[in-house]
């Protein structure tokens, strides 16, 4: 599987040390092992690579993150921190991971992708954002938030046709806000239906609408509907650039069409310009 991810059309490659392996000491160790031989081995090209640990509060974070840092600390950006309830969790990894960069001579800070799937940690996402330099991203586990807050669910980030309403948007737009006031990504969690590409499509139209920079998947079959899903389409940065154009010809506000654009509207042309990797005017 980490091999194929050499050749896939994702951005980051998230390789599991937490739910992909059994919660055995042995077999996580097993684990930690074939890992680090796997990032010795294999080129990911200009992919983010980024290894999820376990959670903080549990028995196997420390060994994941001794494992890691001194054997690959060159071949990963980030880790991936499941769980976070609270910003001790990221005081303590930020502080274990800078005496173990400072050991070994490195250089160049890892990065840190936090994941909120609790109560808990949606309470405390403001703090937790802030919480240090390194973070990177803020991640929705809608599955692991689903079992803590007692939701009647079966598969990860499925919708239900009996509420009125989208079950996840609070959590979804509390998080995307945290991240945005930081100048953090914010990514969305999986679905867990591989087959169920409508219900992706959907999903991940949500979460790009709502400022999400990307959305995780777990099987090939789904890249690129969560790719379309985040890249704006031509009639949109055609839109943009129009916009951009006449505020550069005529500036201030001023009529286009049937609608009034100012600097507001520039400013999201240029945010949908970037989404979709085309140059932006000064």
């Amino acid at each position: 599987m980490a091999e194929k991810a050499t050749t896939l059309s994702a951005s980051e490659v998230v390789l599991d040390l937490e739910d992909a392996v059994p919660n055995l000491p042995a077999e996580k160790e097993s684990a930690r092992r074939l890992l680090v031989a796997t990032l010795q081995e294999l080129d990911f090209g200009q992919r983010t690579v980024a290894v999820r640990i376990n959670g903080i509060a549990g028995s196997h974070a420390l060994r994941d993150v001794v494992a890691l840092v001194p054997a690959v600390a060159d071949r990963i950006s980030c880790l991936v921190v499941p769980k976070v309830s609270s910003p001790s969790h990221v005081f303590y990894l930020d502080h274990l991971l800078s005496g173990l960069e400072a050991e070994a001579g490195i250089s160049k800070p890892i990065g840190i992708e936090l994941q909120i799937e609790d109560p808990r940690g949606l309470e405390a996402v403001s703090e937790i954002a802030e919480a240090s330099p390194r973070i990177e991203a803020l991640i929705f586990g809608p599955g692991d938030f689903a079992a803590a807050m007692g939701m009647p669910q079966l598969k990860i980030g499925q919708e239900t046709a009996g509420y009125p309403g989208d079950i996840w948007h609070y959590a979804l737009f509390r998080i995307a806000v945290a991240a945005r006031a930081h100048g953090l990504q914010a990514v969305d969690g999986p679905v867990s239906d591989i087959a169920d590409l409508t219900l992706l499509e959907r999903a991940s139209r949500r979460a790009a609408q709502l400022g999400y920079e990307g959305k995780w998947v777990i099987h090939p079959d789904q890249l690129d509907t969560v790719n379309r899903a985040f890249t704006p389409g031509p009639e949109q940065v055609q839109r943009a650039e129009e916009i951009l154009a006449a505020l550069n010809q005529r500036g201030g506000a001023s009529r286009m069409g049937g609608e009034m654009v100012d600097e507001a509207n520039g400013r999201m042309a240029r945010e949908v310009l970037l989404r979709a990797d085309r140059p932006v005017p000064d």
